[in-house]
């Protein structure tokens, strides 16, 4: 049976930052979207509260930010080469963020076979977000769920891969992940932790107990 990895993008791909970390700095708002996401980490407000307040703070906005953005992230390695030996082996990968849909489909240049992010408006911003295509961390089990449809497989042929609160209820649905520079909100959840700088080493370790 093939398997279906699921990698989140935020502190996972993107090594200690996120999409809209990297917009926003494209932009000069650092100190803006610092505060919007230890809001956010902290729950004192929820994603789609974050993602109205982010919609606002983007007026400026511009597709080219956006590349810019994406162009500079500090991504891991390896990123493409895991993506098409999982292809090449007839297994399946897809990426689930709650960051803006726009910069996570990017990554379907880079090989992997879906790629579901927030729902916002297209660049530039010409209308207001809509709440209900903001995901959530349950979000991501239902999107799950869907991909193994779309893939034919089950949740016991998925491996998930992520670093932080928004992973956990993945982490608990699948019976195999990795926890990528994870802060504390994965620990004792993961099959394996990761600390570094490869997707290489990460897919490596979703090999080693034998599987």
């Amino acid at each position: 049976m093939a398997r279906l990895h699921l990698f989140d993008l935020d502190g996972t791909l993107i090594r200690g930052s996120a999409a809209p970390v990297e917009i926003s700095r494209q932009l000069g708002l650092l100190e803006e979207i610092g505060v919007l996401e230890q809001d956010l980490g902290s729950g004192r407000i929820g994603p789609p509260e974050y993602a109205a307040r982010v919609h606002a703070l983007w007026s400026e906005l511009t597709r080219e930010h956006v590349r810019a953005a994406f162009e500079a992230a500090p991504w891991l390695a390896g990123i493409r080469e895991v993506w098409r030996e999982i292809r090449e082996s007839g297994e399946y990968c897809a990426v689930i963020s709650l960051s803006p849909s726009f910069f996570v489909e990017r990554l379907l240049g880079w090989g992997v076979h879906a790629a579901h992010g927030s729902r916002f408006p297209e660049v530039p911003f010409t209308r207001p977000v809509d709440p209900a295509g903001i995901l959530s961390a349950a979000a991501k089990v239902r999107i799950a769920d869907q991909l193994c449809t779309d893939f034919g497989v089950g949740r016991a042929d998925c491996v998930a891969y992520g670093d932080s609160m928004s992973d956990v209820e993945l982490f608990r649905s699948v019976p195999l992940s990795v926890a990528v520079n994870a802060d504390r909100h994965l620990a004792g959840l993961a099959t394996h932790s990761y600390a570094g700088g490869d997707l290489r080493e990460v897919y490596a370790l979703a090999h080693s107990d034998g599987s």
